[in-house]
């Protein structure tokens, strides 16, 4: 049985809960989300503690799917709440960025300036050479992010690129003659 899957989520004050057949809505102050309710998995509220249940546990596909409903209906209490946020930081000469409303301007050192569409229900935020990405679903946060470092990942023998701040990037040592 999974050991994730059988923690209860605390709901706080403020969030509503809504289980429906196939999903779980909830609804907080910055927005609202659903996570699936897979086949064989059921949901019950009480208490302000959410409770995934599982009915057959020595299925391992359900099993496993017991873990992720869990995971992913605790995210969205977590996003309806407080939101989430991943930083990225330019480092090389020239690199720049700028946002301007829901298209941020890179300068990578190519020839030409990358435009990146930032989807809706994702902020992108420009501060020197630190790109803020927030939203309430942690899947498009992160996803957003990973693709604005995979423009210019960084390179292990200067360190120039976009990388996560607080991201380790292990350097080589250039050729000696």
């Amino acid at each position: 049985m999974s050991r994730v899957g059988k923690q209860p989520i605390a709901i706080p004050n403020g969030v509503d809960v809504k289980i429906s057949e196939d999903c779980i809505v909830i609804k907080g102050a910055k927005g609202e989300l659903s996570s699936p309710l897979f086949k064989g998995l059921s949901a019950s509220f009480d208490n302000a503690m959410l409770q995934i249940s599982c009915e057959d546990v020595s299925n391992k596909k359900l099993n496993g799917n017991f873990g992720l409903a869990r995971a992913l209906a605790a995210n969205n209490v977590a996003g309806v709440t407080k939101g989430f946020e991943k930083v990225l930081e330019l480092r090389g000469v020239g690199y720049r960025a700028q946002a301007q409303g829901q298209k941020l301007n890179l300068s990578l050192g190519f020839s030409h300036p990358v435009v990146y569409d930032v989807p809706t229900g994702v902020d992108a935020k420009v501060e020197k050479s630190l790109i803020t990405i927030s939203g309430i679903d942690k899947q498009k946060v992160g996803q957003v992010a990973a693709e604005i470092r995979a423009y210019r990942p960084p390179e292990p023998y200067k360190g120039k690129g976009v990388r996560y701040v607080g991201e380790y990037i292990a350097m080589k040592e250039g050729k000696k003659a």
